[in-house]
């Protein structure tokens, strides 16, 4: 994994093999972010990283210059790399190790971009449960992005402030609007 842009483009990580995750491709990482470009000055924007893993969409945010993120996973070995890889970089991630379910129930913080990427081997309902959540507790921030990264077995346009969505690959980008 490489981080795309920013005060540390093109730096390599190597992040540990046991650690259960399937990082975003960095094909998919430099589309999205040339989304994201087009909306946000990444120094004015709150940043919440779900299912974070590896930490990849943190960095590349945080490269960017973006000063407030906050990456939730659930397993201990993830934590421990991101918070790792963010003091070595001097990097400005705030990294919980939380269910992400229970962290969305009990979370009252807005956040202008929302990024989730859960296994995609959750079933539909967990995907939309991650949307009702953020919904439900007033987590997104006006005129913010949440976007959940999923296969192309899973389609979450039915959803409401659903906006837009991008396929890379295997994976696709849904986009929801405040």
């Amino acid at each position: 994994m490489r981080i795309i842009s920013g005060k540390y483009k093109g730096k390599k990580l190597v992040a540990p093999k046991k650690l259960p995750v399937r990082p975003t491709t960095d094909f998919a990482k430099e589309a999205l972010f040339n989304i994201l470009n087009n909306y946000y000055h990444f120094d004015d924007i709150d940043v919440l990283d779900l299912f974070a893993g590896t930490g990849s969409i943190s960095y590349e945010f945080a490269s960017r210059g973006c000063e407030n993120i906050t990456a939730i996973d659930k397993d201990f070995g993830c934590v421990k790399y991101i918070n790792k890889i963010a003091e070595e970089l001097e990097f400005p991630i705030h990294v919980i190790k939380s269910d992400i379910f229970k962290f969305l129930e009990n979370s009252k913080t807005q956040f202008t971009i929302i990024f989730a990427d859960p296994p995609y081997a959750m079933v539909q309902e967990q995907f939309e449960s991650v949307y009702q959540l953020v919904l439900k507790n007033d987590l997104l921030a006006e005129n913010g992005f949440l976007i959940i990264e999923h296969s192309k077995h899973t389609d979450l346009s039915h959803l409401s402030n659903f906006s837009f969505l991008k396929k890379y690959g295997g994976s696709v980008f849904s986009f929801f609007e405040k």
